[in-house]
């Protein structure tokens, strides 16, 4: 995949991803928006319920004192009769009541229309009876409409006793806070409302003694006005019930609660599975990058042991040659030397295979770690001689026992010594050191060659990767040796760092625990 295909893939695969989040965030403001819609919409179908209630609680306590007063009195009770009784029982009720000259004189007036027209009916009835000789049935039926229009009357008298009797009455007096407290809560439990509420009722615009101590009016308030049905006479006082919740913010959202934590959570899950789609792509990519460059390293290392190869044994047929024993005995040489470089190649690409599918069985043995050191000197020994290079031993360490794979450790070392040869441009100037730090021993290896960037010493420990030098490759390798080191280094339980500067060296430190 090239890089434009590549970044097309990461872009709108991240628009999508940024979509797909602003979606859900739409969705989640959109149903907050229902969430109080219907919040609104229940609380204002219960204040109806509860002043319907409230209205029909005093409708209720009035008609037991209406009929209670008309047992007492012996016939229909008035206004008259109404503060009589409530003289001699109730003084709150007798200090609270006040019957105006024009309210009582409105009271006989209506009454008198009522029992004027209730008895013109009657007589009315009583005339045509008599002149057109009704049957007797034709009588009973008539005298059933004339019982129920009574009984109309009595209710429309009842009704207006009722209006007048509450015109001048306090809203302490017409319902207990206790009450209002109680329908208010039932409403709600029965709404499905569970959250905390603040009340007050006003009248004609100013606040009653009927509140509760935290009302403050905000946009979480609903009012409705209270005894809407009553029509009285006059100017009748404007009761409004006012309710507002001070968590409902916080009711809403945890009524969105659970959707909106699933949302959020296969969100997050898309997130995170995208995120690491994208990091598997580009360590694909890499990987790729790497592998190609691995394949054409390989490729060079094998071409020039085969073309030596080739060669020798075209040199051995030659018929001058063949004769020669020392000849003969020098290319069969050199061709052992160079199948066992390419063996050794092959080997290191099978040992790392192993390590990845932990099949690399490691026995560990007690060794002295100076020992381990000299015989991977030993074998780099010829080769900085080659070079006419020069190796220094600081065996600082009075400690030095240690538990390792000897095989494997020599390895170690033998692979950092290679690199430090190799990666010095002049004459190899290598300096080992080791110490003791408490219970540890450490191992330092110092060369003076080419250095390593910031970027470089980060990666180096990782399968197949080569510091990228351009079209330039001056020094043979398929960036497996230092893998190799990582994981048998891992495998003893030890660390490994690198202190490197460009041009200026670097130096390879092996922290090691000794056994006590």
């Amino acid at each position: 995949m090239n890089k434009t295909r590549f970044r097309l893939l990461v872009f709108f695969m991240s628009l999508s991803l940024i979509g797909i989040i602003l979606v859900q965030l739409y969705w989640i403001n959109i149903s907050f928006k229902n969430g109080e819609e219907q919040f609104k919409s229940d609380v204002q179908r219960l204040m109806n319920k509860v002043s319907l209630k409230l209205e029909s609680e005093e409708k209720e306590n009035f008609y037991r004192l209406y009929f209670h007063i008309k047992d007492s009195v012996g016939h229909v009770p008035n206004q008259a009769d109404f503060a009589n009784y409530l003289y001699k029982g109730n003084i709150r009720e007798r200090n609270n009541i006040i019957y105006s000259d024009i309210v009582t004189q409105s009271y006989k007036e209506e009454l008198e229309i009522i029992d004027n027209a209730s008895v013109s009916k009657n007589n009315s009835l009583t005339e045509n009876s008599g002149e057109n000789g009704m049957t007797i049935d034709a009588v009973k039926q008539s005298m059933n409409n004339a019982k129920k229009e009574n009984e109309k009357r009595e209710s429309l008298k009842i009704q207006l006793l009722f209006e007048y009797y509450n015109e001048g009455r306090p809203i302490e007096s017409r319902i207990s806070e206790e009450s209002l407290v109680r329908t208010l809560k039932a409403e709600m439990e029965g709404s499905g409302i569970d959250t905390y509420f603040e009340y007050v009722v006003y009248k004609d615009g100013l606040a009653t003694k009927m509140q509760s101590k935290g009302f403050s009016f905000n946009e979480s308030h609903y009012g409705i006005t209270l005894f809407s049905g009553n029509s009285g006479v006059g100017d009748k006082p404007d009761y409004r019930l006012n309710v507002s919740f001070p968590n409902k913010q916080k009711y809403i959202l945890t009524k969105l609660l659970g959707i909106t934590s699933l949302s959020i959570v296969f969100t997050l899950i898309i997130i995170i599975a995208y995120l690491s789609a994208i990091n598997q792509l580009i360590k694909q990519k890499q990987i790729s990058e790497i592998k190609t460059d691995f394949i054409n390293n390989m490729t060079h290392e094998f071409k020039t042991p085969i073309a030596t190869i080739n060669l020798a044994l075209d040199a051995i047929k030659n018929p001058k040659i063949l004769g020669d024993t020392e000849k003969v005995q020098r290319y069969l040489q050199m061709i052992r030397e160079e199948n066992k470089r390419m063996h050794s190649q092959v080997e290191n690409v099978l040992q790392i295979s192993k390590l990845d599918r932990k099949e690399l069985d490691l026995t560990k043995d007690q060794a002295d770690i100076h020992d381990i050191i000299e015989d991977a000197i030993e074998h780099v020994h010829l080769i900085i001689e080659a070079r006419e290079g020069q190796l220094t031993r600081h065996f600082h360490a009075t400690r030095t026992t240690v538990l390792l794979n000897d095989v494997h450790f020599t390895n170690v070392i033998v692979n950092i010594l290679d690199n430090a040869i190799k990666y010095s441009e002049g004459v190899p100037e290598i300096d080992v050191y080791t110490e003791n730090v408490k219970d540890f021993v450490l191992i330092k290896i110092t060369d003076k060659g080419l250095g390593m960037s910031k970027n470089t010493q980060k990666r180096i420990f990782e399968k197949f990767y080569r510091e990228h030098t351009g079209d330039l490759h001056n020094v043979k390798g398929h960036g497996l040796g230092l893998a190799y080191v990582k994981r048998i280094i891992d495998d003893h339980n030890c660390h490994i760092y690198v202190e490197s500067e460009k041009g200026k060296g670097s130096t390879f430190i092996i922290k090691m625990p000794l056994i006590n």
